[in-house]
Order: C-alpha cells, then structure tokens, then sequence
C-alpha cells in the first residue's frame, strides 16, 4: 500500500442514505467520516488510465491524521473512562459530572451482564440473544466521563495487548464541526421561492484546521494532486507519504492467536443474518459470541425496485441498501469461529469482491484483561 494525506480545499459534503427530495422543510443530513467506496473513487480519479473492469485497486482507510502525522482510528465502543471526583471542599462551579473531560485517571471495559450477581439476577434476558454490556464496579467516588471518539493507533496496539489506557492525551474528539448550507431556489423574475424545489438545506463537515484524512491504495501517486471528494464539486489536496509507518504497528493484529478472545472492527463492515438483512452480527457468530459493544449503522444508499399494493408494475426508488456495522464495534468470543477473517457475508459476486478489495470489515484482533 501506498498511503496518502487528502487535506480539504473545502467543506465536505457527504449526504446521507435515506431517499431525499427537496421541499418544503428538507433536510439533507451528512455522514462523516465517509465511507471508504467514496474515498477510493477520488483517490481513483487521479490515475491517468483505469479500467473498471479490472478490479485490480485495493483500497485501505480512511482514518485521520493530525499536524504531527498521528494515525488516529475509532476509539473501541466497549472502553469506559473513570475519573476520581473532587473533594466537596475543591469543587467550582464549572465542575460538571455529567459532561465528558479530556482529564481522566484510567480506563475500564465494559463486561458481560451475569444473572447470578446480586445486581441482575431478578432481570430476564431474552435466551436468543446475547446478554448486554454493562460497566463494571467503579468507586462511589468515582464517575465515567468518556474517552473521546478518537484514539491513537499507538493506543490501540495497547488495548489489543490488554494493557490498561492512562494517558488522556492518545484520546480526542472528532476534529471536525458542522456547517449548515441552506439552499433557495427562487422564482425567475421575482422574489418567490419557488414552490417546488424550492428550499432545501444539507448538512456540510469542516475539518479543523491541521487535520486530514489518510488512507492507502496499492498504486503509487509521485506527485500532490487534487481530485473531487464528496458531493457539490467540493476539493481536496492529496499528497503522497513515503515514510507512513504506523499501519506496521497493528498489521500483527490482523490474525487471531490461540490467546485471542475479542475483535475490534476498524473500517464498516457487514454483519449477514439473512441473504439481504444485516445486524450487528452474522448469525454465524452467535454460538461463539459472549458479547458485543456497538452503534448505529451506517446506510449506504442505492437504487432498487419497489413494489406498491394494487400497483402492476415496479417502482423505481433510491432507497438504502445495505446496513454497515460501524467502526470500533467489539466482538467477545468465547471461540474464534472458523470464518471470521472480515465481517463481510461469505457470498455476493461482484460487490462483495469490491468490498473485499476496499478492506471493508477489517477486523483487529485481542486479549482481554
């Protein structure tokens, strides 16, 4: 792989999945960071001949880059932070136990709920699934604050060992803020809006300043160049990084041991529980998983065919089509299953051998304490 910076030129643009029309009251929401199909489309741009046909490109990222060139990915979904409360006596009125600081004393993760302790055992869960996640005693004196949503790939390598996270500052929040574009059509000739079309509004990301995204394709740019990164024409800088070491540092957690016990998914990946419905796990895991920590999925768009009562013929529609499992999601096993090299169905055709190929469903693997 050959990696890259892409450093907007702009704000970016990435709508997302759900069918949008503008109208009266539309609201155009945004997803960040995009999806590795998006990136690699502009990374793709920029080569001076390719073919489709070939599928011969592998794609790897995105993830995020500061000032200093540290590789920053998803912090795991299932790592708690504690902090020891102040004294009564020290406390100001800025103090805030609810909100979430970047000065914390140590991690936890969260642990598979147990009916026979005292805490649960009057609750049912549903045998069908699996049992929920709960946080683990912490002291009366003591409170959960975090982390923040980005953590160091030097951090990561850490938790994969099992090695307990103390330092705040391998942590950070998303280094982006958003940007309402409201869009007015208006009537030629006068000062109407018009009626159809008429306003909409969509959801744009500014990436704060010094931040990039940085992602790797197996075909080498020699020089920065700009290519087209999400919608509206909106523009992005990409400049090649010869000595891009860190990827090195987790490449020896891409396969399970005879130690491992946990994965941590750090692209989006799909989890099949039936041909064309996704979960958060493949229904092929279940017998092994003990546990699992995640998030919303992330849709990503398409077009279909829908079919109407009392309607002939089929309609056509941009509807979603498939339902990613978003980075950082933790998987606890109490076996490694026999397919689990990505989280990605076992069948598919051409799309899956896309999203083979675009490295989505990487899974990382670990040793919980």
């Amino acid at each position: 792989m050959y990696w890259y910076a892409i450093e907007p030129l702009d704000v970016l643009l990435f709508r997302e999945a759900k069918p949008f029309s503008p109208g009266e009251g539309s609201w155009a929401k945004g997803q960040f960071p995009p999806l590795p199909i998006t990136v690699f489309q502009a990374l793709r741009s920029a080569l001076d001949k390719y073919e489709e046909k070939n599928r011969d490109l592998e794609f790897f990222g995105p993830f995020l880059l500061d000032t200093n060139n540290t590789l920053w990915v998803p912090t795991p979904k299932d790592l708690l932070a504690v902090k020891t409360k102040l004294p009564p006596d020290q406390e100001t009125s800025e103090d805030d136990l609810d909100d979430k600081t970047d000065d914390w004393d140590r991690t936890e993760r969260l642990q598979r709920a147990k009916q026979q302790v005292k805490a649960w055992k009057h609750l049912c869960f549903d045998s069908n699934e699996l049992p929920p996640m709960v946080t683990p005693s912490i002291d009366k004196n003591e409170f959960i604050c975090g982390p923040q949503a980005w953590m160091t790939a030097d951090a990561l390598s850490q938790y994969l060992k099992g090695e307990n996270l103390d330092t705040p500052q391998d942590f950070h929040d998303n280094p982006w803020s958003v940007q309402i574009l409201p869009h007015i059509h208006m009537e030629t000739g006068t000062r109407q809006v018009r009626d159809e079309e008429g306003y909409f509004t969509e959801v744009a990301i500014r990436l704060h300043s010094g931040w990039k995204l940085v992602a790797g394709v197996n075909y080498k740019l020699d020089e920065p160049c700009v290519v087209r990164l999400g919608g509206e024409g909106h523009r992005a800088l990409v400049s090649p990084l010869p000595d891009f070491q860190h990827w090195e540092k987790l490449a020896a957690y891409e396969k399970p041991t005879d130690t491992s016990n946990f994965a941590y998914l750090l692209t989006p990946g799909l989890a099949e529980k039936q041909p064309a419905v996704y979960g958060v796990y493949p229904t092929s895991w279940k017998e092994n998983l003990v546990g699992c920590v995640s998030d919303r999925a992330l849709l990503w768009g398409g077009v279909s065919t829908i079919e109407r009562k009392n309607q002939q013929e089929k309609e056509f529609a941009l509807l979603p089509q498939r339902a990613f499992v978003p980075p950082g999601t933790v998987y606890l096993f109490e076996k490694i299953p026999e397919q689990a090299d990505y989280l990605l169905p076992t069948t598919g055709g051409n799309w899956l051998t896309t999203f083979q190929q675009l490295n989505y469903g990487k899974l990382l693997w670990g040793k919980r304490p």
